[in-house]
């Protein structure tokens, strides 16, 4: 058994789980010597974003595709039952490759994510240790372990609440309404799947979480201090992000247009790789941005019925251009740039005249800005995205939160208001100080002697030992 340690790694469907996972095997090859290979389910065939992301592993890291799930049975049913299920449905065929990499390789840990905690009485079974990675932040862990108390002392809809729910150890409340989409509707089989995984994270035998301590420091402290009970080992390791250059960055027009204008003058509009807006609402936005006069650069995709109805779904063949206000394109021209469905997000956001990121909150995102020091619009959508926006912008003040109105929707006002004031105003100016502060904070978290850097090498020694 001289063989290298080898780690097997199981994202859920979704580019928002394979990123930060494909990001840490990276790690473990480069700094640990390990290596590791990927078990991926899917639903349907493959999508384009993730057979790039798998197809440009290191050597070291390998993948095997599982045989696809078909939903024929249950249509209609929410992305995050899905999920679930996707994974349940294909455990006979983790179990094979499990059991084969048990066989063939020194493996040492297997590491999955929120969704996949089924497969840990597989690991058992094999007597490998496993790990959840907990991709979103210390708070929506806090909510993991508290939720099953949660679930017993209230009855009603947690939207009902009068009264805020105070997560231990985050020292801020959230209102029912902020608490992640799958837990809103308690009938639900969304619902009942998000219980079920949060009462098995106790299962594992050690939480690796993609914040860091200078983030979010009461939380992490509490998780770690066993306030919740008694949890497995936490292991804050991040600020873990995408390093790669983007696909099809080079010369993007985005980027060309961006070298053209004032340091810190350009707010950047992105809704995530699974994100859409009502028609309704592309409207307010777009005539917002036209009356706040601040530059934009706005990845515009077509709308949508549900926000989240593109998590998994082909990107629509519809322009989105068709559905901007009449003459809007025209009248921005020397305003803004609106590139269609997709844009190099790391490279706009490491960009110098980029001054603020309106973003729908997905934690991946929200990392990419915190390293690069952009402050932000809170305009989340869907899974825990609201949850993020509390943190962000009562909790770390780091983010504007336009309000909704009695339709549900942003008003061009508002979103002209809260643009204005990130990118101009007094506030923003605050906002931006902090920012620079926690982008400060992350390079020091994963630098050499960092606390995350530092966490990753307990962890790995535990495993090389």
């Amino acid at each position: 058994m001289t063989q290298k340690p080898h780690v097997a790694i199981l994202p859920s469907p979704g580019m928002g789980h394979l990123i930060p996972l494909t990001e840490l095997a990276k790690k473990f090859a480069l700094n640990y010597d390990l290596s590791s290979t990927f078990i991926v389910p899917s639903i349907g065939p493959p999508p384009e974003a993730q057979k790039k992301v798998l197809g440009s592993l290191p050597e070291g890291i390998n993948y095997i595709s599982l045989p696809p799930v078909s939903f024929d049975d249950l249509p209609g049913i929410r992305a995050e039952t899905q999920i679930s299920l996707t994974v349940t449905r294909s455990l006979s065929s983790i179990r094979d490759v499990l059991k084969s990499l048990v066989a063939s390789t020194r493996l040492v840990a297997l590491v999955l994510d929120l969704f996949g905690t089924d497969v840990i009485d597989i690991a058992l079974e094999l007597s490998v240790p496993s790990y959840i990675a907990s991709l979103s932040t210390g708070m929506t862990l806090s909510l993991h372990f508290y939720l099953p108390k949660l679930d017993q002392m209230v009855s009603c809809e947690y939207r009902d609440l009068p009264e805020p729910v105070l997560l231990p150890g985050c020292g801020i409340s959230v209102h029912g309404r902020d608490l992640p989409d799958p837990i809103q509707d308690r009938k639900d089989d969304a619902y009942k799947w998000f219980l079920h995984h949060s009462k098995r994270h106790s299962l594992a035998e050690g939480i690796l979480l993609n914040s860091f301590v200078d983030l979010e420091p009461e939380t992490i402290k509490a998780l770690q201090d066993q306030e919740f009970g008694n949890l497995p080992p936490i292991y804050p390791v991040g600020p873990i992000i995408y390093s790669g250059l983007s696909i099809g960055a080079n010369g993007h027009e985005c980027l060309q247009w961006m070298d053209d204008q004032p340091n810190g003058s350009v707010l950047y509009i992105s809704f995530g790789s699974g994100g859409t807006l009502s028609f309704e609402q592309l409207n307010e936005l777009a005539m917002g941005l036209e009356i706040s006069e601040q530059k934009f650069l706005w990845v515009v995709r077509s709308p949508d019925k549900s926000a989240s109805a593109s998590y998994f779904s082909a990107k629509s063949n519809t322009d989105p251009y068709s559905f901007l206000p009449k003459g809007f394109l025209d009248r921005t021209k020397g305003q803004g740039l609106v590139v269609p469905s997709w844009a190099p997000q790391i490279q706009v956001l490491s960009h110098g005249s980029t001054g603020g990121f309106l973003t729908h909150c997905g934690w991946n995102s929200t990392l990419e800005s915190i390293v690069h020091g952009v402050p932000l619009i809170a305009w989340p959508l869907y899974a825990e995205q609201k949850t993020n926006a509390v943190l962000l912008s009562a909790g770390l003040k780091v983010a504007l939160r336009p309000e909704v109105d009695g339709n549900g929707l942003v008003g061009r006002e508002e979103i002209a208001k809260v643009v204005k004031g990130l990118m101009q105003g007094e506030e923003g100016a605050t906002i931006r100080n902090r920012m620079k502060g926690l982008k400060e904070a992350a390079a020091k978290a994963v630098s050499e002697e960092g606390s995350s850097t530092k966490s990753l090498h307990e962890l790995v020694s535990k495993w090389k030992n």
